[in-house]
């Protein structure tokens, strides 16, 4: 955890004032961040390459998480993007199974929903895909920003102003956690704070951005004492 970025965050939102005032917001990528989906990916890019004769090696397609599909393709070279998206998207389909959430990103959700904090997800992931994941962490999200929505894919800022419009909030209320160069380059492009999970799949970009090494660092990073307990009505204090 990069500690002399913590207090930067923090002062950050503490401007806006306590909740009364306004509320802040926690945006967070889905693939390398919330979930461990690079054995599904691993899976459906191997379907891809057999039944497409691609010779195009699954490192070289992770090298581009976050951008749109069909991004991805053309930086690949990759013809005939409509069908090779279809095969990749049935095959994601068929070991969906084999996602798993990252060790206390449960738990870490929980207590920035304790703490008064809202929670959206941006991902270019298509909805249908994220939508089933997201519902498996149990927390009230009040955005989904998935692929196929109106406006353009990360690294554009669009789905990150959007997810803003969704929840009412400002730019200065919200922080991003993603883990690839796209994320940080979108919330630089929308005037949201970033933090580089650097439990996910690639590295952090220049300038090299506040950084949570597991999810837990989150909390520390933006001002949230994971010791302290969330008041409850009625307890004594």
């Amino acid at each position: 955890m990069t500690s002399a970025s913590g207090p930067a965050i923090q002062a950050r939102h503490t401007e806006q004032g306590h909740l009364g005032a306004t509320e802040r917001l926690l945006l967070l990528d889905l693939d390398g961040v919330l979930f461990d989906t690079r054995p599904i990916m691993q899976k459906a890019w191997c379907v891809v390459q057999q039944h497409h004769s691609l010779d195009v090696p699954f490192k070289r397609y992770e090298q581009h998480l976050g951008r749109p599909f069909s991004d991805i393709m053309r930086r690949l070279g990759v013809a005939d993007v409509e069908a090779v998206h279809q095969t990749y998207a049935e095959a994601s389909q068929s070991v969906a199974h084999l996602a798993r959430p990252f060790k206390d990103v449960e738990e870490v959700l929980r207590t920035f929903v304790d703490r008064g904090w809202l929670l959206g997800v941006v991902t270019s992931k298509p909805l249908d895909r994220a939508a089933p994941l997201v519902a498996q962490l149990g927390c009230p999200f009040g955005s989904i920003r998935a692929a196929g929505g109106p406006g353009r894919g990360k690294p554009a800022p669009d789905p990150l102003l959007l997810a803003l419009v969704d929840l009412c909030a400002d730019p200065s209320q919200a922080t991003f956690v993603g883990d690839m160069e796209v994320d940080q380059e979108a919330a630089r492009r929308a005037g949201v704070a970033y933090v580089h999970a650097a439990w996910g799949y690639g590295s952090p970009g220049d300038p090299i951005p506040p950084t949570a090494h597991v999810p837990r660092d989150l909390l520390h990073l933006l001002g949230e004492d994971p010791c302290r307990s969330p008041f409850v009505e009625g307890s004594l204090l």
